[in-house]
């Protein structure tokens, strides 16, 4: 596939839907509109379990098809989640913990040089968490109209903060080690050549 060609491609058109249904789906949380926030929740997780199989099956798999579905993830699920945060119902701080969770993700994985993400399995849980998470609040809204807050999520959303801290610091203690490693290389061939 051609690198001017890598953006226009139908797996990662299938993917775009779900940067279009993130607004929605925040407007849909904020006025109530539970029926709509249930459809377009179910119209995103479908665009991102299409996506890949997608992007395989027609030879359009690449790092760049990787890094756009990781981030469209990551802003539906803090968009939606930032809707339910100015209600209440989960705290204001996981939106934006999970936007710098997946910046330092992607800048971790070197993604914008064109290499592929490169998960942890904290991070690929919370990652599930986010979506989890947020599929909970839009089902508790379509039935219960968009009714009382639940401790239970709530306190789900402090657990994901925790979590998204954790993966964060493991990811940045396993890049500072991979920077010291070479010096810690240099270091031996010194003393070597000495001996």
């Amino acid at each position: 596939m051609k690198q001017s060609n890598q953006w226009l491609t139908c797996a990662n058109g299938v993917t775009s839907i779900r940067l279009l249904l993130a607004p929605l789906l925040a407007w849909a949380v904020a006025r109530h509109r539970v029926e709509l926030g249930a459809v377009v929740f179910i119209l995103a997780v479908a665009t991102d379990l299409a996506d890949g199989r997608i992007a395989r099956s027609r030879g359009e798999a690449s790092a760049l098809g990787g890094v756009l579905d990781h981030a469209t993830d990551a802003l539906f699920v803090s968009i939606g989640l930032a809707a339910y945060a100015f209600r209440g119902a989960t705290p204001s701080l996981l939106p934006p913990v999970i936007a710098l969770a997946f910046i330092q993700y992607a800048l971790d994985s070197r993604a914008l040089a064109g290499h592929p993400l490169r998960t942890s399995r904290i991070g690929r849980s919370n990652g599930l968490a986010y979506y989890v998470l947020l599929g909970l609040l839009v089902l508790r809204d379509a039935v219960e109209g968009g009714g009382s807050d639940s401790i239970f999520l709530y306190g789900l959303g402090w657990v994901l903060v925790l979590t998204s801290l954790v993966s964060m610091v493991d990811r940045g203690l396993a890049w500072t080690s991979t920077r010291r490693a070479p010096d810690l290389h240099d270091g031996e061939k010194e003393d070597q050549s000495l001996h």
